[in-house]
Parts: C-alpha cells; sequence; structure tokens
C-alpha cells in the first residue's frame, strides 16, 4: 500500500480499517512493533482502531480518510496509551504527522501509559524531521475555543465551584523537555540510542536542559557513555552546563559506564578532560579500572593504565583489586598488563584471604594461573 495505493486499494483499506477493532492481526502487530511489550493480559484489542494501524505504517490517504469519518476519535488512546499521532511519531512517518498536525483538535503532546510523549518517541527513534515539525509546533493556547464556544478561562471561572465537564482540554506543559514516568526526557533517550542528529537539534533549544537526570540519576551523557555513542558524548561536553563527572545510581560516573561497556573511544574521551576523575569509586569503591578489567575489557585497562591518577592496586570494598577479579574471570590478556606494573601486588588478597591465584584456580583458569605461578 506505501508503493502503490490504487481506488480499489484504498476502498478495500477503508473497509478493513473502519471496523478494525478486535481484529485478529492486532496482537501479532503489536507484538512485532513493541517488541516484547506484555500483551498477554489484553484479550480484546477494542481500543486499536484502523486510524492507529494506518499511523504504524504511514499510510497517509488511508489516515486521512479515516480520520475524517463520523465518530473516530482522532486523539482516542489504544491499550497500550498510544495515540494514532504517537505511532506516527514514533514511527517518523513524517507525511502522516504533517497532516495530522493540520487538524484543529489534534493534541501533539498526549503520552503513552509510560509517560513518553511522541517527540520522545521520535526523539529516541532519531527522526529528525518529525522532531523538528514537533519543535515548530506552538503551544496550545488556553483561549482556544471548546466545543461549546466558550473559552477555557471563562468555563472554568463559570464552573469555580464545580468539577469542570470533562471535554475542557487544559494546556498541558509537554514541550522538548519534558519527562515520561522514569524522568527520561526526549534529549536522554536520542543520546541513549546515539541519535546525533537529533541530539543537536535539541541542543539548540534554550528550554532543554542537556544535564537533566533521570529517575536513577543518569543523565543523557551518563546514556551515551553507557552505550558506547562516542559522538554523542562529544556534543554534550561541549556544553559548559553539563557535568562530565555527574554520579548516577551507586555513584557511576559516566567513565565508570563507559569503562565497564569497553567503550574505548568514549572512555578516551573522558580521560582527556580535567574534570573527571579517572580513578573515582563507586558505592562498592570499585573504580574504572576494576570494572574494566572485571569484564576483561584490555584496550580500556591500557588507556586507564597510561594515566598517572589511575591507582592499578586499588582495592574495592571487600579487597578485591582489578588483578584478582581479571583473575577471577580468566581474563588472560588483562592479568598480563597488570602483572608488567610494579605498583601491582599479585599476591594480594582480599577480605576473605583469596588470592589471584587462588580465585583462578577456583574457577579452572589454567592459563591465568601459570602466569601468576
Amino acid at each position: 500500500m506505501k508503493r502503490e495505493l490504487t481506488d480499489l486499494g484504498k476502498t478495500l483499506a477503508l473497509k478493513l480499517f473502519s471496523r478494525y477493532e478486535c481484529h485478529v492481526s492486532i496482537r501479532l502487530l503489536l507484538e512485532h512493533t513493541l517488541g516484547g511489550y506484555p500483551l498477554a493480559s489484553i484479550l480484546d484489542f477494542y481500543k486499536f482502531t484502523g486510524l492507529h494501524c494506518a499511523s504504524i505504517f504511514g499510510l497517509v490517504e488511508v489516515a486521512s480518510s479515516l480520520a475524517t469519518m463520523y465518530g473516530v476519535n482522532i486523539n482516542g488512546k489504544d491499550e497500550t496509551g498510544a495515540t494514532p499521532f504517537l505511532w506516527a511519531a514514533m514511527g517518523g512517518h513524517e507525511e502522516v504527522v504533517k497532516w495530522l498536525l493540520k487538524q484543529e483538535d489534534i493534541d501533539p503532546t498526549c503520552p503513552d501509559h509510560s509517560g513518553r510523549t511522541p517527540i520522545s518517541w521520535a526523539a529516541g527513534n532519531g527522526s529528525e524531521a518529525v522532531v523538528k515539525l514537533l519543535l515548530e509546533r506552538k503551544a496550545l493556547s488556553p483561549h482556544k475555543l471548546d466545543y461549546s464556544n466558550l473559552t477555557r478561562i471563562l468555563l472554568a471561572t463559570q464552573n469555580r465551584r464545580k468539577a469542570l465537564p470533562k471535554f475542557v482540554l487544559w494546556p498541558k506543559v509537554t514541550g522538548p523537555d519534558y519527562p515520561d514516568h522514569s524522568c527520561r526526557t526526549p534529549i536522554s533517550w536520542a543520546a541513549g540510542n546515539g541519535q546525533e542528529g537529533v541530539v543537536k537539534i535539541l541542543l539548540g533549544r534554550k528550554d532543554v536542559n542537556p544535564d537533566k537526570t533521570d529517575n536513577r540519576d543518569r543523565a543523557p551523557l551518563s546514556w551515551a557513555a553507557k552505550n558506547g555513542y562516542g559522538a554523542v558524548a562529544e556534543l554534550l561536553l561541549e556544553r559548559g552546563e553539563v557535568d562530565p563527572d555527574r554520579p548516577a545510581v551507586g555513584d557511576n560516573v559516566p567513565l565508570s559506564l563507559a569503562a565497564k561497556n569497553g567503550h574505548e573511544a568514549v572512555v578516551k574521551l573522558l580521560l582527556g578532560r580535567k574534570d573527571v576523575n579517572p580513578d573515582r569509586p563507586d558505592y562498592k569503591d570499585r573504580t574504572p579500572i576494576s570494572l574494566a578489567a572485571e569484564k576483561g575489557h584490555e584496550e580500556v585497562v591500557k588507556l586507564l593504565l597510561g594515566h598517572e591518577d589511575v591507582k592499578p592496586d586499588r582495592p574495592a570494598k571487600w579487597g578485591q583489586t582489578p588483578i584478582s577479579l581479571a583473575a577471577e574471570n580468566g581474563h588472560e590478556a588483562v592479568v598480563k598488563l597488570l602483572l608488567e606494573r610494579e605498583d601491582v601486588d599479585p599476591d594480594r588478597p582480599d577480605k576473605w584471604g583469596r588470592t589471584p591465584i587462588s580465585l583462578a584456580i577456583r574457577n579452572g583458569h589454567e592459563v591465568v594461573v601459570k602466569l601468576l605461578l
């Protein structure tokens, strides 16, 4: 249908989509689109309409026809809390988004059940064109006339002592920095998914905080570092208000997250900063080199060993040193690197008296045992 839509095809599509609720294909479609969303408890997809489906696939002709049909709620939410507009934004379907934005009663800010707005999904998925369209959209005016041709403010005044009618649409603060239920903002999602172009666009906005943290104290830089997006990290570090050594939950700083996950480019970038402590411990006293050694990230360990402020034999909370962690997990190359250092004690025991060689023997790492002998 996206390749070629004949009049007959459009007629057949409208015939299906006009009564699409509870259709057998909806469960399969959502499971494929959402990838692991818990749908087993949903028996009937009575809220998921043909307009939702047309928006998922970006069928602008079908969506526009359905939206103008009698009884179709253009802002209707399906079982996941998503509106047709949110589905179109999520998929980066620019033409559908453009058409829906022209509709007077469209709500382009309505979040789903997780609190994510259309701009949050578009940013996270790297849909630059859709993000730009949404940023150009003016905020909903509190003086816009409702269905009774009364302004919201007038209606509120008249009903001051009564509950406001349900159809009154109050303006929501859902701009480009609006957080979802986990307190992640659009720039956080874009940074965490490596969407460099979207990050650039959002950094150009005065109403976007590039260092805003989520409910686990992770800033956009933390997400970029954790997932290894060096170009995004570099963009964020150019901003003076971004703290390159900000700890997240568990006292994990961006350098720790990058080192633990083996992201050499991000580690190198952060080590070049004077305002980054290369030996900062987390809540278990594990430093970046401990985390890298434990996971066997040889190149990251090399980078950290090259920094004069890194202590390669610093013990963690229970006395585990980088070499003991590497030996325990059988990381031969990392053990070799650490053995070359004069400031590393290869026989240093932890709080339980276990030495690197005893840990290697216990876990059956023969090559590491030979190196330590």
